[in-house]
């Protein structure tokens, strides 16, 4: 009788159309592939039991976080190359179909009942984008510790692309970081004396930068965990007189500011409530002042993402193409005046990421478990991959509240 690895390879060559595009190795020690392909280890029949009840990449995911499924060597070109040959042979999801499950059901006799779903898949409940769903959507995502955040990010803490203004080697992440802070001052024309607010400002980077130059910063999250690091920085940095973090909704913000920023928060509103969203940043700002939202972009299927990073990551986030948002802003009565796509810069940064999160590997599975420690491999490699693929973007939105203004007609950024 031929092992299980040539049965699931005999049963999905008419759905892949040829040959598997990876080497399998199976539980029983069985192979079948070509020998030169990327290696795939089914450690468990679990696996095919979650593909068969979850057809394409979340059955394919859940196993993969779950150690079922091990990929030797590198995961991205792993999957590059699974992604380059799905391409070339015309295949939709590596032929995520009923008959996939039908050729499983050769493979895995007893999947009558689906695997439970991994610890660390994601379980909101309630009226989608609710305020109390949108706080738990946020803290699935934001609240696993600021430790955990620090062994990716950089010192400043910036999660969201930086603007990278140099290939010299010795020109870093934070560098980068530091650039793209200023770029939004530059671009929102902030001044010392001036009044910003930060709408969804995360560990505080954008908040803690402009405060330390002399801007009076007014910021809001729902992430208590973010909340409690940017107050310890306030306090260690001695910015209280520049800079109050609210843990507050967007849409309890109130007041009016000379500018105002909201950096890659945007895609974490929703659908329906974008309207809500642009009128709140338009009611924000004074006449004549400057609205700036880096936010990201995606045309097609899947605007959360897709079905991975919508069931582990990223619960309820809604991307559209960048062409929509400035629709968004401009029907909310502010005026679009520029649109800087920076999705190369992405790519680098994600690529940055990637070193810090390899190198504290170790640590990131002390503190959150080889299972989570799995989901963010799998989510930082599969988000460089779609900015470097161009099935992502991000941009930056420039945008101001009608009144006299001083965007200059000449910009230098």
């Amino acid at each position: 009788m031929s092992g299980v690895a040539t049965r699931i390879a005999d049963g999905l060559r008419p759905l892949v159309r040829g040959d598997l595009p990876v080497r399998l190795v199976a539980w029983d020690g069985s192979t079948a592939g070509p020998a030169d392909a990327p290696l795939v280890v089914l450690n468990s029949p679990r696996a095919l039991s979650r593909v068969f009840w979850r057809p394409g990449e979340l059955g394919a995911a859940q196993a993969y976080v779950s150690g079922e499924i091990d990929v030797e060597g590198d995961l991205d070109a792993a999957l590059t190359h699974v992604w380059d040959v799905a391409h070339e042979r015309g295949l939709d999801s590596m032929g995520a179909t009923p008959a996939m499950a039908a050729a499983l059901l050769k493979v895995v006799r007893d999947v009558r009942l689906p695997p439970s779903a991994p610890d660390s898949q994601a379980r909101v409940r309630g009226r989608l984008h609710s305020k109390l769903r949108d706080s738990r959507a946020i803290s699935h995502h934001y609240d696993l510790s600021n430790e955990f955040y620090s062994l990716i990010l950089d010192e400043s803490m910036a999660y969201s692309s930086a603007y990278w203004r140099s290939d010299d080697p010795a020109y870093t992440l934070a560098d980068a970081q530091r650039d793209k802070l200023q770029l939004i001052l530059d671009k929102l024309g902030l001044q010392p004396g001036m009044s910003m607010l930060d709408v969804g400002c995360g560990w505080g980077s954008l908040s803690l930068y402009a405060a330390e130059r002399g801007i009076r910063v007014t910021g809001v999250t729902i992430a208590a965990e973010q909340k409690k690091f940017i107050d310890e920085r306030i306090r260690d940095r001695g910015l209280e007189d520049h800079v109050e973090i609210h843990l507050r909704d967007y849409r309890e913000v109130t007041g009016e500011f000379d500018a105002v920023a909201s950096v890659e928060m945007g895609e974490h509103v929703g659908k329906r409530n974008y309207p809500t969203y642009a009128a709140v940043l338009r009611r924000a700002v004074r006449p004549g002042g400057r609205v700036l939202v880096q936010q990201m972009s995606r045309r097609g299927r899947h605007p959360g993402g897709g079905p991975f990073i919508e069931s582990f990551i990223a619960p309820d986030m809604h991307m559209r193409p960048v062409g929509e948002t400035v629709a968004f802003f401009e029907d909310a009565g502010l005026e679009v005046r520029d649109v800087h796509a920076m999705r190369e810069h992405y790519v680098r940064t994600v690529a940055a990421w990637i070193d810090v999160f390899e190198s504290n590997f170790d640590r990131v599975v002390e503190l959150v478990g080889e299972e989570v420690a799995r989901v963010w491999r799998l989510y930082l490699v599969g988000g460089q991959m779609a900015f470097r693929d161009g099935r992502m973007g991000v941009d930056q939105i420039l945008a101001v509240r009608p009144g006299p203004h001083t965007v200059p007609p000449v910009r230098t950024w």
